[in-house]
């Protein structure tokens, strides 16, 4: 993998949207707007090459900030700019307000086509519709062409889980020299899991760009303790894993030193909320828990064309329409987990290569995952466990 160059800057091949935003991927995407709509829409997409879904398991019987939030989720997938153009498949009588989705993608110039169950009469007739209209999305897409594109256009989402002691060695600081050379550039970064924050929370602040940066990211952390404390789990000192302890990590501080080493030095610019656009450009934090179907559907919702993810053990999920490179500094998982993985950074462990060098392979391998190199869990079909992440109950 390596990167395009064009007049001395880093360039890519990218879908140029009305929008302006940049897409890495040229799909139709199939967003599911309730759990019960699920089965549909993955059939619908399984029919047309070309076609992705998105399914989650929220829509109904929740609280209305939880509401409010598939709202904005589902709304910012579908301005994605890795889509083209968008089908949401509605049950009809589901809490998500449909409509303000619908009118919220097409705000960014996307065509985007609703059908629903019970409006047309059950799932046979849904499928059926629903995949003549996705044929058509599709056959309009397949005429879009790449462009040059500066890395300044990568929104880089970045992530770590099945961690062990190589991470923080290794892949998560590879990842955070990338994010530098990104942002340094012109790019975007996004660090998220604030639950890999905790312990080491201070040491990240100190990056912020100023005070009231450094204040929202201890209050997030703050947030997210008491979340658990109010179920009687105080994470502080014992959260890792099953995994993470057999990886050699033994409490959440050490596990978390690891994790904000994707951060790099870049000061960081904002604090948003689950799924929000980053305001500026730059490296910021985005609030978002660390299991895999939540905080890859956030970076996607908050506009991500590109995810690095820094595996320990060998994590093999992958997003339905954002590519998501694997790195490892581990040798033996990349021997043993290959067709989960994208690029290896063990040589930073035995001397073979430099950290800096690492981090610009790595950029090199993005930028050539955005002009369109397939990652191993696109190969592979590895995309389909995502959720939407809510904080209330179910009712």
């Amino acid at each position: 993998m390596s990167a395009a160059t064009g007049g001395g800057r880093m360039t890519f091949a990218g879908y140029r949207r009305p929008d302006g935003q940049v897409g890495t991927r040229n799909y139709v995407g199939v967003l599911s707007t309730v759990v019960c709509a699920n089965e549909v829409a993955e059939d619908i997409a399984r029919q047309v090459e070309g076609a992705v879904s998105f399914t989650h398991h929220q829509g109904c019987c929740q609280t209305p900030p939880d509401i409010a939030r598939v709202n904005e989720v589902l709304t910012g997938l579908g301005r994605n700019p890795n889509l083209a153009s968008v089908l949401l498949v509605s049950l009809g009588c589901e809490s998500t307000d449909v409509r303000a989705v619908a009118e919220g993608i097409r705000a960014s110039g996307k065509q985007c086509e609703v059908i629903g169950l019970q409006d047309v009469g059950g799932a046979a007739r849904t499928r059926a519709e629903g995949t003549l209209i996705v044929e058509n999305l599709v056959a309009e897409a397949s005429l879009l062409r790449t462009v040059p594109c500066d890395v300044a256009e990568i929104v880089l989402g970045m992530k770590c889980g099945s961690s062990d002691t190589t991470q923080g060695l290794a892949a998560t600081p590879a990842i955070g020299v990338a994010s530098d050379l990104l942002v340094g550039a012109g790019g975007t970064s996004i660090l998220g899991e604030v639950t890999e924050f905790i312990g080491a929370e201070h040491i990240l602040a100190r990056h912020a760009a100023d005070a009231e940066v450094a204040a929202k990211i201890l209050e997030l952390v703050r947030r997210m303790e008491a979340r658990a404390k109010a179920v009687g789990c105080d994470m502080r000192g014992g959260q890792p894993t099953g995994g993470n302890i057999k990886g050699g990590l033994s409490t959440i501080e050490e596990k978390s030193l690891g994790a904000i080493a994707k951060a790099g030095g870049a000061p960081i610019r904002a604090v948003c909320g689950y799924g929000e656009r980053p305001p500026a450009k730059g490296l910021v934090v985005m609030d978002s828990p660390g299991r895999e179907p939540e905080i890859l559907t956030g970076l996607a919702a908050a506009g991500c064309n590109v995810i690095a993810f820094a595996t320990g053990r060998g994590a093999p999920q992958g997003f339905p329409f954002v590519p998501v490179v694997k790195i490892t500094g581990n040798a033996r998982t990349w021997e043993r987990m290959r067709d989960h993985l994208d690029l290896s950074v063990a040589g930073i462990i035995d001397g073979t290569e430099s950290l800096p060098e690492a981090g610009e392979r790595l950029l090199g391998g993005i930028l050539a995952v955005a002009s369109g190199a397939r990652t191993r869990a696109e190969i592979t079909g590895y995309t389909r466990a995502m959720d939407i992440y809510v904080t209330g109950p179910v009712l």
